[in-house]
């Protein structure tokens, strides 16, 4: 065979080669090993799957479903090239009695569209949107194995890894992020035996090649429009960037533009000073000058007084987290989620809004035990620690390094009620933060920051 990456060379009869297939299947699914003539990549492929704890009688899980699903799809950069996907693709599937799939970097299906009496076939195999399709979850089939290699691949009726799905054949192809080269996931065909075809998987390519180069298109230009960016998560200096020009700030001048971006309506000196002091005996004259250097920082009338206030529009990457939360697109938040928000600030409401936003990630992530996301949260330096994320991610992918790991953790920290702060966690109040005494005309200020509201 020319090509491994296709499933039958010409001359070959599928027939033929799906009882050969079935029985080396059987031989390994009993025995473990792979005889000839099963190509390299699905052997490669069955054995990641026997690792992950796939069997052969298993089946999808749906994972998303009605508001989850529809907040994801919109919030997901491939929705952009979805009538691409359809112009390209859509006849090609009616008409030959196909499917065309797209899922996302994690082997998530988003969307399946084609044939309907071919997707009422499929749903039995939950081939349906909002089912994780990923090599990890249901073993060898093609937009799986495509994200998981990160390269363009067919498989050939019982090649796939579950029975189930041997009766269907698929080519699939992943697609990147134009700009940074990262997986967005995988365009797919599935149908029959007809598409064991070259000509199936060069075409999967070709769209995702068109795909990628449209996403080109459609991204934002270069920001020349006077747009100003924000970026405080993972850093204890903020960065704001206008145009082609980058300034780095201080701590003491991060803090205040996050509470200004996030107050577009501004602050009075006195709720500044809540905002950001916990002593008290820190006076308006303080704050003011360092509101004057901050000014000098920044271009003329970008910050205006009497409230205190940005006068142009300030894009905070935390805010784009909490959006992407609150729409139900867990995936692009922790993925636009570089850390907890200026993780050595004190300020007291810089404190709130850090450990509100890694909450309600923590909070999402465990609710919807995808262990992807949850490995790839533990495995950050803010959640190395974090023993409920350990928790959960043993609860639905048991390995032997998460157990080991959950096992030293809870060691480690001891019984509830008797652990120590996690290392490193953003649930727990910044260190050497003192405890406040408010005074009266204070209480009913900080009381609002606190909820992330306006004073009256």
């Amino acid at each position: 065979m020319t090509d491994p990456w296709v499933a039958l060379e010409p001359g070959a009869d599928p027939a033929e080669r799906i009882r050969v297939l079935r029985r080396a299947h059987e031989t390994f699914t009993s025995a473990g090993t792979v005889p000839r003539p099963v190509r390299e990549v699905v052997a490669d492929s069955w054995r990641r799957s026997a690792r992950a704890g796939v069997g052969p009688d298993g089946t999808a899980d749906v994972e998303l479903t009605d508001d989850d699903l529809g907040g994801y799809r919109a919030e997901h950069p491939l929705a952009r090239v979805m009538p691409l996907f359809r112009e390209l693709m859509g006849t090609f599937a009616s008409d030959g009695e196909h499917l065309l799939a797209v899922c996302d970097a994690h082997g998530r299906l988003l969307w399946v569209e084609g044939h309907p009496a071919t997707r009422r076939r499929a749903d039995g195999m939950n081939f349906v949107p909002g089912a994780r399709w990923s090599e990890s979850a249901v073993g060898t089939n093609a937009p799986g194995t495509a994200v998981a290699l990160d390269r363009p691949v067919q498989v050939f009726a019982a090649e796939h890894f579950i029975r189930r799905v041997q009766p269907w054949t698929c080519a699939a192809a992943p697609i990147h992020d134009p700009h940074t080269g990262r997986v967005l996931g995988a365009i797919d065909i599935t149908g029959g035996d007809g598409l064991a075809h070259p000509h199936s998987l060069g075409f999967v390519q070709a769209v995702a090649r068109a795909a990628e180069s449209q996403l080109a298109l459609l991204a934002p230009p270069l920001r020349t429009d006077g747009a100003v960016v924000l970026s405080a998560l993972g850093r204890d200096e903020a960065e704001l960037r206008r145009g082609g020009d980058r300034v780095r700030l201080s701590r003491r001048h991060s803090e205040i533009l996050v509470l200004l971006a996030r107050h577009p309506e501004g602050l009075t000196g006195d709720e500044l000073l809540c905002a950001l002091y916990a002593d008290e005996s820190v006076t308006p004259v303080t704050l003011r000058a360092e509101l004057a250097r901050l000014r000098r920082l920044l271009e003329p009338a970008l910050l205006a007084s009497r409230p205190y206030r940005l006068t142009a529009p300030v894009e905070c990457d935390a805010t784009l987290v909490e959006r992407r939360l609150e729409t139900g697109a867990l995936t692009s938040a922790v993925k636009a989620y570089a850390g907890p928000l200026l993780p050595g600030s004190q300020a007291p409401a810089v404190v709130r809004l850090r450990q509100r936003l890694a909450d309600g990630l923590r909070t999402a992530l465990i609710a919807h035990r995808d262990p992807d996301l949850l490995a790839d949260w533990a495995h950050t330096p803010w959640g190395e620690d974090d023993l409920d994320i350990w928790r959960a991610l043993v609860a639905v992918r048991p390995t032997a390094p998460a157990l080991a790991r959950l096992t030293a953790l809870e060691s480690e920290l001891g019984p509830p009620g008797l652990r120590a702060p996690v290392r490193g966690s953003v649930s727990q109040p910044a260190r050497n933060v003192r405890p406040v005494s408010l005074a009266p005309r204070a209480v009913q200020r900080r009381a609002a920051l606190h909820s992330g509201g306006r004073p009256a």
